[in-house]
């Protein structure tokens, strides 16, 4: 017989499994379970600050007005041309990744100065798509 804890919805239970052999009979007498006592709450840690909200796919800028992949995925379409004037928020591309589309926005007004991408193409995280300028 082996003994092993279970926790079942917050209940534990200690419970013994035996082994049979190759023809399906039992070594030794049928398994039984038998709730454990309930174990005391554990102490709540100190209350944490809350974890800033996550910044929208689109918001990945490093410097130098740099739009990045914010994921590997596939560009579905190009939604500005080389010298468009953008405005925050605008939506500048849509990528493909784990069969979601991502729509890739403007951080800041701006202008394409750079468009390193054209539809179908497949990107890496990181890879640089565009390249706006002030």
């Amino acid at each position: 017989m082996k003994l092993f804890r279970v926790v079942v919805n917050g209940s534990e239970y200690k419970v013994e499994i035996e082994e049979i052999n190759e023809q399906g009979s039992a070594q030794t007498p049928a398994p039984k379970s038998t709730p454990a006592p309930s174990p005391q709450p554990a102490p709540q840690p100190a209350a944490a600050k809350p974890a800033p909200a996550a910044k929208p796919a689109a918001a990945q800028t490093p410097a130098g007005g740099a739009i990045v992949a914010p994921m590997p995925g596939t560009v579905l379409r190009v939604e500005v041309n080389k010298g468009d004037s953008v405005t925050q928020g605008q939506i500048l591309l849509v990528l493909e990744a784990m069969k979601m589309e991502n729509e890739i926005q403007a951080p800041a007004d701006g202008v394409v100065q750079e468009l390193n991408i054209s539809e179908g193409a497949s990107v890496n995280a990181g890879d640089t798509l565009i390249v706006l300028s002030s």
